[in-house]
């Protein structure tokens, strides 16, 4: 029932076809990245999974390999204090606003029993730098969490 699921899935993004601006947005990504440094938009200690899987310190220098022509990739946490090695996932970039130049990034982990993703707003790409944005409300504020990127 799963497989079937994943391929009707698949099915409906291939069906839809990406624009011109997410196909190069798509090329852009391909590769091998590093997740250089996580922020928040404000001060202060922070208890936060990144992901439901791992926290700041151990996604920081994490990295990624994204495959656009399947929508799949895996990260890998290399930090020795957190619990190490790859993980896969599905991703889906979704241009929002071709003025704003806005895009809804969809990462989903393989494997996961409750078949949860999690929104990002992918702010930045270049061929050298990414940044995602991830828009939160803690305690009925505004939160942002920056994931910075750098190509390998």
């Amino acid at each position: 029932m799963k497989k079937i699921m994943i391929f009707i899935f698949a099915l409906t993004l291939f069906s839809c076809g990406a624009s011109k601006n997410v196909r190069s947005k798509e090329k852009t990504i391909k590769g091998n990245w590093v997740l250089n440094k996580i922020t928040y938009s404000k001060t202060g200690d922070y208890n936060v999974t990144l992901f439901n899987d791992a926290s700041k310190e151990c996604l920081e220098g994490s990295t990624w390999k994204f495959v656009p022509n399947n929508n799949s990739g895996v990260y890998t946490v290399n930090n020795k204090n957190c619990t190490t090695g790859k993980r896969d996932f599905i991703f889906v970039i979704q241009e929002i606003n071709e003025a704003s130049g806005y895009y809804d990034f969809l990462l989903k982990p393989k494997g996961n029993e409750n078949n949860i993703g999690f929104r990002v707003e992918l702010s930045q790409l270049s061929d050298n730098f990414m940044t995602w944005q991830q828009n939160l409300t803690v305690n009925g504020t505004p939160f942002i969490i920056n994931m910075n990127f750098t190509k390998q």
